[in-house]
């Protein structure tokens, strides 16, 4: 009998290839005859850029980086020559939270547009960002203020870029240094997966 086993991490609890394996164990113990594969899926949440590299084979990066709270963490993505894999929720997911911190009006994606910056900075040109299992809600206000963006408010004050603050955006300044490859902004931020 031929079984696949194909699926997405068990939240807070385990990754998908763990997953796999834990259940591959179960299922050869009860049918050892079986031809069992596995093939670990995800939904674009935390895991997603394991599960591709565990398809497709690329190099890990280990970056610093800011978690959701801005305190230092080290976080990773995954490169494939020119290509790169950004999961948002190794630098600003959910999992880095307590339960008394998960609070998306004090959080912030700037980890993540850590991770993307870096990527850029190695030569990528072309990366895809997993969005899913976020502990944010600043529509990207961490990414691009990590990438050089400054938020003001109508009084000209500078706006930290965390949830609460989004709506006070009254102006944007660009980023003042130049950042290679930078200049096709849509095809160095392209979204996949939610």
């Amino acid at each position: 009998m031929k079984i696949l086993i194909a699926p997405d991490s068990f939240k807070d609890a385990l990754p998908a290839l763990a997953v796999c394996e834990a259940i591959r164990r179960g299922v050869v113990r009860a049918m050892p005859g079986a031809d069992v594969q596995i093939f670990p899926l995800s939904d674009g949440g935390e895991g997603t850029a394991e599960v591709l590299n565990w398809h497709l084979g690329g190099e890990l990066v280990e970056v610093a980086v800011s978690d959701p709270l801005f305190r230092p963490i080290e976080a990773h993505y995954f490169s494939f020559g020119k290509m790169a894999f950004v999961e948002m929720a190794q630098a600003s997911g959910l999992q880095l939270l307590r339960q008394d911190e998960r609070n998306p009006l004090k959080t912030s994606t700037f980890g993540t547009g850590e991770l993307v910056l870096d990527a850029i900075l190695r030569g990528v040109s072309e990366i895809y960002l997993a969005i899913g299992g976020s502990a944010t809600n600043d529509a990207g206000m961490g990414m691009a203020a990590a990438l050089g963006w400054r938020f003001f408010a109508k009084n000209g004050t500078e706006l930290a870029p965390i949830g609460e603050n989004l709506g006070k955006v009254y102006r944007l300044e660009p980023p003042h240094f130049p950042i290679r490859n930078l200049q096709s902004p849509i095809r160095n931020s392209l979204c996949f997966a939610m």
